[in-house]
């Protein structure tokens, strides 16, 4: 039976924390950031980390499940 592929698109944009956990980026931080705020370009700006409903569907895109 062949190896499982992982998914490469979500090897590029998700880690995973040494607690299990998924780190992930912000979107909305691309293009067309001077009609937004300050605030709200700096509460974009710190990592994020997924919820608790998609952590099983990430890990198994990343054959960690």
């Amino acid at each position: 039976m062949p190896k499982m592929k992982t998914n490469s698109g979500a090897l590029k944009r998700f880690k995973i924390k040494k607690n299990g956990s998924i780190k992930r980026g912000s979107a909305f931080r691309s293009h067309i950031l001077t009609k937004m705020s300050q605030k709200r370009k700096r509460n974009l700006r710190g990592p994020q980390t997924v919820a608790a409903v998609d952590s099983t569907r990430v890990k198994r895109m990343l054959n960690k499940a």
